[in-house]
Order: C-alpha cells, then sequence, then structure tokens
C-alpha cells in the first residue's frame, strides 16, 4: 500500500499521473473555493467555531466526487 502511494507521488510530481492538469486543478479550486466560502459564512454565525469548521469539511468532502467524476489519469 505504501509502495503504491509513493510511486503515485513520484508519478504526480514527475507530471505523468494527471492526464489533464487543468481539469484537475480547476476542480480543486472549485471544492476549495465552496469550502471556504461556506466556512467564511457559517463564522459569521454566533455559534461556536468548530461547528462551522466541521460542516464546511463536511460538505467540501461530500462534494468532491462528484467534482473529480470525470478525472482521469494516464
Amino acid at each position: 500500500m505504501l509502495e503504491l502511494g509513493w510511486l503515485s507521488a513520484k508519478l504526480f510530481f514527475k507530471g505523468k499521473l494527471i492526464r489533464n492538469p487543468r481539469f484537475f486543478l480547476k476542480q480543486t479550486t472549485i471544492g476549495i473555493a465552496v469550502g471556504f466560502l461556506l466556512l467564511v459564512l457559517l463564522a459569521q454565525a454566533p455559534i461556536p467555531f468548530y461547528i462551522p469548521i466541521i460542516l464546511s469539511s463536511l460538505v467540501t468532502g461530500m462534494i468532491m466526487p462528484f467534482l473529480f467524476k470525470d478525472f482521469k489519469t494516464k
């Protein structure tokens, strides 16, 4: 398992893992922006700060599979 992760990391940093890097960057940016926006909006509410962190992390984790459903590797 560690060897598979190490091999994938080496291919990623060599630029040989991702078929379309622009698509990967765009989808990652969208996911981060949604999570950050949700965190900022929820942090304005008069609730403890750990609740917006948990909710924004949960929502961001839930939308990532939908953002990367068309993601292709080499």
